[in-house]
């Protein structure tokens, strides 16, 4: 319950999408003990930037795809362990933890990776009687896998050399087969460790905690032959000592499979269905190891939790809606083909902008709104009824927006006429970013179609896009998988649209929605102002017909 529910908006995010998202969250908060936090889906236009600048207020943070990430799972926080430790060590934490995989790393950054079958593995293919040596195992190791007492000797230091020997024949023999370095497993028998002294053995190992002669440790330290005592007896003794391997012996250091705290879970699955580990190492994207995934874990996920402002159709939604939980939809468009889990909270006024719903339902319940909050929601009024010229523009939303200029001290004509001028400025944009910055995707009768619309107070910077635009459209029809694309270039002053059009069939789809003779790819239409009400309900039915 401590994670955030994100409050967001449409894809190419306008004002409104925007300022109800953050307004939204706040009254949220304010009758909540629940965590709220405005998101957007994508870039912020010119105006809606000027409007944040002048409430000094933040940009959402952008949040692109809500898909379930491995940080919405439940990680187990397995500490890391270094690679030096024994086999048996290892074996141990397995079992007093329950964990089949243990993590390996070095100053945070993960190594490897041990797991029950590598040390089971391990077990049954030692037939290597040098594998001390060849593994540089650390005496400290060995003391603690037979438990043992260092008699002569240092502690510290790793077998370098020589192989495993049981002391079971007479010292004659005894002479033929003891090397150099070689580790002798004995029990109290003078003769055998007198012998091995002589051959320069590198340890022995004295079983049953069997004492060991005064002449006996002189002659090992003069030599440099360390003695170990041990309570085991020899053929236990035997059995345990090259589990005293370290582990980095056995790790798996290459291919390992791991995920980053980011990965979206539908990206791991194909990895997962071929690959039968039962936990994952995971890392944050420095590479510090974070702590290991359970495939059981995935069970149990927490989705991420939204409230959608805006919006209530699927191809305006922010990427990965599929595998988000949805609360709450606040929004004031035609209600479209966006599925829940569970029932949900669903808002849906004929206003002409969602900040006027969000207003009422502060008033609703009592909450005081800031001279700031106010201002977010008075700049999405202006913006989406084009200061109460859309004929989506109803009494409630000028109602709303005068009341809202009053708590934020800010004039109505004056505060519109700038926000419309920034948000018209487009002289740092490319044509891609003009058609894009306020783009809606549709599917009727299965026709796919796209419509983008600017605003301006500026009819001959309107005219001057016109050329650039058309080609740019055409172009992004044949790339994409659109079947026709539209885009409104609409004059805020003259309260008129010119509707460019591109694919095929477009152009008889437009004069039978509109019932007027169109040019080769534009309409100018008196009196068009509103793509949610005068354009795409036209389109959408002579698509139909």
């Amino acid at each position: 319950m401590n994670k955030p529910v994100y409050v967001i908006g449409h894809k190419n995010p306008d004002t409104d999408s925007i300022c109800s998202a953050m307004a939204y969250a706040a009254l949220k908060n304010k009758i909540s003990d629940r965590p709220y936090e405005a998101r957007r889906a994508g870039q912020v236009n010119n105006e809606t930037k000027y409007v944040l600048e002048y409430f000094q207020m933040d940009t959402p943070e952008l949040i692109d795809d809500v898909g379930t990430q491995i940080r919405d799972v439940a990680i187990k926080k397995i500490e890391g362990i270094p690679s030096g430790i024994s086999l048996k060590k290892a074996w141990n934490m397995m079992k007093d933890t329950s964990n089949s995989t243990l993590p390996v790393t070095l100053e945070g950054k993960l190594e490897g990776i041990i797991s029950v079958n590598d040390i089971a593995t391990a077990n049954m293919d030692i037939y290597e009687t040098g594998i001390l040596a060849l593994s540089k195992t650390p005496y400290r190791n060995i003391l603690d896998t037979l438990e043992g007492t260092m008699v002569v000797g240092d502690e510290e230091g790793m077998v370098e050399s020589g192989k495993i020997l049981i002391g079971a024949a007479n010292p004659d023999l005894m002479e033929d087969y003891i090397e150099k370095g070689d580790i002798l497993i004995t029990g109290n028998r003078f003769e055998s460790h007198l012998c091995a002294i002589e051959m320069n053995a590198g340890c022995i190992v004295v079983c049953m905690d069997a004492p060991v002669s005064k002449t006996i440790k002189k002659l090992a330290s003069q030599s440099g032959c360390r003695i170990i005592s041990t309570p085991y007896e020899t053929y236990v003794a035997a059995r345990l000592i090259s589990q005293s391997t370290p582990i980095r012996y056995f790790m798996r250091k290459e291919k390992i499979v791991s995920f980053e705290e980011d990965d979206y879970i539908s990206d791991m699955r194909e990895t997962l269905t071929k690959i039968r580990y039962r936990d994952f190492p995971v890392v944050d994207k420095f590479g510090n190891y974070c702590g290991m995934l359970s495939r059981r874990s995935l069970i149990n996920m927490n989705r991420k939790q939204l409230i959608l402002v805006d919006h209530n159709e699927k191809s305006q939604a922010v990427d990965g809606i599929d595998e988000a939980e949805i609360l709450e939809i606040i929004d004031h468009h035609r209600i479209g083909n966006l599925e829940t889990l569970a029932p949900v909270y669903f808002r849906n006024q004929p206003l002409g902008c969602t900040a006027t719903i969000v207003y009422q339902m502060y008033l609703e319940l009592g909450v005081e709104i800031d001279p700031k909050m106010a201002g977010l929601l008075c700049s999405a009024i202006l913006s989406d009824t084009l200061m109460f010229r859309s004929p989506t523009c109803m009494e409630p939303d000028k109602g709303a927006a005068e009341k809202l200029a009053e708590i934020a001290g800010v004039d109505i004509q004056d505060h519109a006429e700038k926000m419309f001028r920034a948000g018209s400025s487009l002289q740092d944009k490319s044509t891609e970013e003009i058609f894009y910055q306020d783009y809606k995707k549709f599917v009727s009768n299965n026709i796919k179609f796209g419509a983008g619309q600017i605003t301006s107070l500026d009819g001959q910077e309107l005219a001057a896009l016109k050329p650039k635009l058309l080609p740019f459209m055409e172009n992004a029809c044949k790339t994409s998988s659109a079947d026709m694309l539209f885009f409104m270039l609409t004059d805020v002053i003259q309260e008129s649209t010119e509707l460019l059009f591109v694919g095929e069939n477009a152009k008889a789809v437009v004069e039978r929605a509109f019932g007027a003779e169109a040019e080769e790819a534009s309409l100018t239409m008196k009196n068009i102002v509103s793509r949610k009400k005068q354009v795409i309900p036209q389109l959408i039915t002579a698509m139909q017909e």
